[in-house]
């Protein structure tokens, strides 16, 4: 074979051979080849399709930096390490707020006025009604956020830039608990009237039991023997896609960590309840019958029913949660027991986020200081 000008060869058969590296490795190299009856045939054909593959080759590498692309990627490779309600939150927080906000923009083109930008729109005009989303929300988009740069940097090599320094403005709504007079009316109207519903609103106050994990508690998970619950799965409703329709499922899973794994000694109030109330192992506490569960939306509606007949303002169910934990520090109890009983993994979401005195010990605790500062 006779060679004429670069990669361009005479054939035996008369035509003449282009060829092009179409790719290049440490193993072999992988070439791209035109025909001509004539050298100059074969020289355009030649020129035309280098050129065509480095177009199709710059927006193949376009578009695999194309922060959708690598969004939806970071999300299907995160999906074996993540719970299902985690996935589920992930993809709704791509879907409505990332990929409207950077559609069609490469990753590496971000800049930190870009996010800060988006920071600020989202505070002033993000959610449906476009009056802002909260901080807490926020901070879920930008972890969200973090995590896909994060990808994109050691999975693609790309050079995102760091906008580490720009932090969401965090508000503090006081979290409202019951007040002790609340907490007997509720407490007096629940043991009144004991059903299996009403007996999972009073376990939740005095156990800090999720509304999740009252739901799927069943009666094997009581040990009447040890006086003591086992806290191992949680009831959610998630969405899922069919047939490209989202839909929604009622799922039983893990906890919603590790450290919620746990078991919680029985107190002997309730202790006495669930003796006279002990039904199969198999059936859920919330109706004390096998296969038949009250899923959380459900157990949140009959809650608030129970607040209207109690003349109890309106509370959400995890307001018994915070109840629980403010009462066990005001009678003196051990923070780290109480943490564990809680689920929590430290200390330090015990007192920062579940724990709020009240006045009345605020006050206490000044009037032991005046009793130290007496003058005698």
């Amino acid at each position: 074979m006779s060679k004429r000008g670069q990669n361009i060869y005479k054939r035996k058969d008369g035509r003449w051979e282009g060829r092009y590296i179409k790719e290049k490795n440490d193993k072999k190299i992988i070439y791209g080849y035109v025909y001509g009856k004539s050298y100059k045939e074969a020289k355009e054909k030649l020129l035309a399709a280098v050129n065509n593959f480095r177009e199709e080759k710059n927006i193949r590498e376009k578009n695999q930096e194309n922060f959708e692309v690598i969004a939806k990627e970071w999300l299907n490779a995160s999906k074996s390490r993540l719970k299902k309600s985690s996935v589920t939150k992930y993809g709704n927080i791509i879907k409505t707020y990332l990929i409207p906000k950077f559609k069609g923009k490469l990753i590496n083109d971000i800049t930190c006025d870009d996010i800060s930008d988006f920071n600020i729109e989202l505070l002033s005009r993000g959610g449906i009604e476009n009056k802002g989303l909260s901080s807490n929300t926020i901070s879920s988009v930008f972890s969200v956020l973090k995590r896909i740069f994060e990808y994109a940097n050691k999975q693609r090599k790309a050079h995102t830039k760091d906008f580490e320094r720009i932090c969401v403005k965090q508000s503090f709504t006081p979290m409202r608990i019951l007040t002790i007079l609340e907490q007997e009316r509720l407490n007096e109207y629940l043991n009144r009237d004991l059903t299996p519903c009403n007996l999972g609103i009073l376990m939740s106050m005095y156990l800090g039991l999720r509304i999740g994990e009252i739901c799927a508690l069943k009666w094997s998970d009581i040990s009447l023997v040890e006086h003591i619950i086992s806290v191992n799965k949680t009831m959610q409703r998630l969405q899922i896609e069919e047939n490209d329709n989202v839909k929604t499922k009622v799922i039983i899973t893990e906890p919603k960590s590790i450290s919620s794994n746990r078991k919680i000694p029985i107190p002997d109030n309730i202790y006495c309840i669930l003796i006279n109330m002990k039904r199969s192992d198999n059936a859920f506490l919330l109706t004390g019958i096998e296969g038949e569960y009250l899923e959380p939306r459900t157990m949140q509606n009959r809650f608030k029913a129970v607040l209207q007949i109690c003349k109890i303002d309106d509370v959400n169910f995890h307001t018994l949660r915070h109840t629980f934990a403010t009462r066990c520090v005001e009678i003196g109890f051990d923070i780290k027991s109480l943490s564990e009983i809680l689920g929590h993994s430290n200390v330090n979401i015990t007192l920062n986020k579940y724990v709020h005195p009240s006045m009345t010990l605020k006050k206490k605790n000044m009037d032991m200081l005046s009793n130290l500062l007496t003058v005698k």
